[in-house]
């Protein structure tokens, strides 16, 4: 994958979260309106409250993780938002352990790692988020891991034996976003922790 592609990838995940972005917080803003006026009550709102409220967490999640990024600095209180938005439409729990504003383009990387270790937990877990001034490191624990053994020894170099699926996408995408700002990925796997570093 070049430069050019990643770019590419880039402005595409972006352009579809910002256009998605919209109309769900438009459902969002309709399915209030009804719940003031009494108009529909029952699990059938409670379902489709919870489903687009979902869907709009992993959108502004994904805007960062696959959409272009900067340096410019995303602060704790923005990104912990993001996270627990994320965390309460999936199993696993995130600790984010900055207390800093940190730039978006590093943290785009801290979310694609999160996503990787997220896929090695299809039973729940914890991720821990840390960065030491300089080198970050996201590290998943869980009793249960499913480790795809290719994606995780080729995850560094981002060159990878089998075609990476769309379920994959964050494996490919991380080493080169990495590179394209200098950093380098290394990875550390046991039975119950997966570590990514950057």
């Amino acid at each position: 994958m070049s430069d050019l592609d990643v770019n590419l990838a880039e402005l595409i995940g972006s352009r579809i979260c910002h256009d998605l972005i919209s109309p769900i917080g438009a459902i969002t803003n309709g399915l209030e309106l009804l719940e003031m006026v009494g108009a529909v009550q029952g699990p059938e709102m409670e379902l489709i409250a919870g489903s687009v409220g979902s869907a709009g967490a992993r959108i502004r999640f994904f805007r960062v993780a696959f959409g272009s990024a900067s340096d410019h600095p995303l602060g704790r209180a923005e990104v912990l938002e993001l996270l627990n938005d994320v965390e309460r439409a999936g199993r696993v729990r995130v600790n984010w352990n900055l207390t800093e504003a940190v730039p978006r383009n590093q943290v785009k990387l801290a979310f694609l790692a999160l996503m990787c270790c997220e896929s090695a937990m299809p039973f729940g877990g914890d991720v821990t988020i840390v960065n030491d001034g300089k080198n970050w490191s996201v590290t998943g624990t869980a009793d249960k891991l499913k480790l795809e053994a290719e994606l995780w020894k080729n995850l560094p170099s981002g060159r990878f034996t089998n075609k990476v699926t769309p379920a994959q996408v964050q494996f490919a995408l991380l080493p080169e976003s990495a590179s394209s700002i200098g950093r380098r990925v290394a990875t550390d796997t046991a039975s119950t922790r997966v570590e990514i570093r950057f």
